[in-house]
């Protein structure tokens, strides 16, 4: 091992130049600080003996070569200044040998493993973390089954997407180190809860943050629908807007309407607040139990499903994915909703039975559908609801505004590390 010195590349706290400056983009030309043990490696995904950090050929990814799972996992060195600071201040003699020598010994790190590029905001908490060794996926594209074992394998800490199916055989293949898994979702019906109780794992996850952002989606994507937006886009593009005509491309207006709302949370009222001042006479929800306090501000009534169904003449679907709503939308309801209405879904595509709101709508039983969600997603490019046009679909984008997915990872990397050192998360899931 070469002796602890200021000529050491890996001395804490010392700024490493970059190699292979022709082949570095511009941006990456800036040295980057080290900051862990004597022992600091460079870390990949897969279990092979580490690259020392100043050999890599990048200082931020590294990637056996042997590798045959997609992009390289990325590397994030911690910044600032060292885990402990050097002893000097300590008088010559056997203290401070062994003030040293402490000072030396390696430390252990807690791994954590994220499964995908998140926003910057998130990245930035976990590259501040000086007690965590960080790997990433690279990529904007779904971690294939192989790479997401071989991450999680060992893992103390584990930020996953809704995309990422956290099961049993995962929970079995990360082993007893798992200590908290933080999400970047609200929903978390990915997550095998009860299998992650019996573990002892605490759970992260990121409500409030996206309310405003998949109302503002959900009213947006009820208006288009509802007004037809998309059709009247194709038909300028294609050449069939020709004259004006009175009765081409009517739809339907949200004033001295009725508005149902399935799933009165903090989506929903969000909703149901943004819907008010276009002149909606009449709010209707249905969920688990009545909101009195919160369904005041709208004076929305709370009604059984099928009178809900009935009733509106726009229905849009707010509630979480659980085993009572799961196909709650389905022949029956359909056939109890107005010939006129507009149907909407901003939840989980398992809330619908698509196949009968495709009947649905290619009947002309229902006016028209806008779902933000569908079941698989994303939807397969010859899915029968794509030929239809009275049917908006959107690739689940009700939080894809800048602010609220850095807001979201920020919060996602806030739980994570909370969780990992034994501190109350800022919002961690009552298991």
């Amino acid at each position: 091992m070469r002796p602890w010195t200021r000529d050491c590349p890996l001395f804490p706290g010392a700024l490493i130049p970059q190699r292979h400056e022709a082949h570095t983009p511009p941006h990456a030309k800036t040295p980057y600080r080290v900051t862990v043990t004597p022992c600091a490696r460079a870390v990949t995904a897969q279990s092979q003996p580490r690259t020392p950090a100043r050999e890599a050929t990048s200082p931020r990814t590294s990637r056996p070569a042997h590798s045959s799972v997609g992009p390289p996992t990325q590397v994030w060195f911690r910044p600032g200044p060292a885990l402990f600071p050097r002893p000097t201040s300590v008088p010559p003699g056997p203290g401070r040998r062994l003030a040293f020598a402490r000072w030396m010994r390696p430390v252990q790190l807690m791994k954590v493993f994220v499964t995908r590029r998140i926003p910057p905001e998130g990245r930035a908490v976990l590259a501040r973390a000086a007690d965590c060794e960080v790997e990433q996926w690279d990529s904007d594209e779904p971690i294939p089954n192989e790479g997401l074992e071989r991450g999680v394998a060992g893992a103390h800490g584990l930020l996953c997407l809704l995309s990422d199916r956290v099961d049993k055989r995962l929970l079995d293949v990360a082993g007893a180190n798992l200590k908290v898994i933080s999400t970047l979702s609200v929903g978390v019906d990915h997550l095998a809860l009860d299998e992650i109780k019996k573990r002892g794992i605490r759970v992260g996850y990121t409500p409030d943050v996206l309310t405003d952002a998949t109302a503002e989606l959900a009213v947006s994507l009820l208006l288009s629908t509802c007004r037809r937006l998309p059709e009247a886009i194709e038909e300028v593009k294609n050449g069939g807007w020709t004259s004006w005509k009175p009765l081409w491309l009517c739809g339907y207006g949200l004033t001295h309407s009725t508005v149902g709302i399935i799933g009165l949370g903090r989506i929903g009222q969000a909703i149901a607040r943004r819907l008010k001042p276009f002149g909606v006479q009449r709010f209707l929800y249905t969920g688990r139990q009545p909101r009195p306090e919160d369904a005041a501000e709208f004076q929305a009534e709370f009604v059984s499903t099928p009178e809900l169904a009935a009733q509106s003449d726009f229905i849009v679907v707010a509630c979480s994915l659980t085993p009572a709503t799961k196909g709650l939308c389905n022949k029956d309801f359909f056939q109890k909703m107005k010939e006129t209405a507009v149907f909407v879904n901003i939840s989980r595509g398992e809330v619908v039975n698509q196949d009968d709101l495709y009947q649905a709508l290619a009947s002309g039983q229902i006016a028209a559908a806008g779902l933000d969600v569908t079941t698989p997603e994303p939807l397969p490019t010859n899915h029968p609801l794509l030929t239809l046009k009275n049917c908006v679909i959107l690739p689940h984008i009700g939080s894809a505004t800048h602010r609220t997915r850095n807001t979201m990872s920020l919060l996602a990397a806030n739980n994570l590390l909370a969780g990992l050192r034994g501190e109350p998360m800022p919002s961690e899931l009552k298991l």
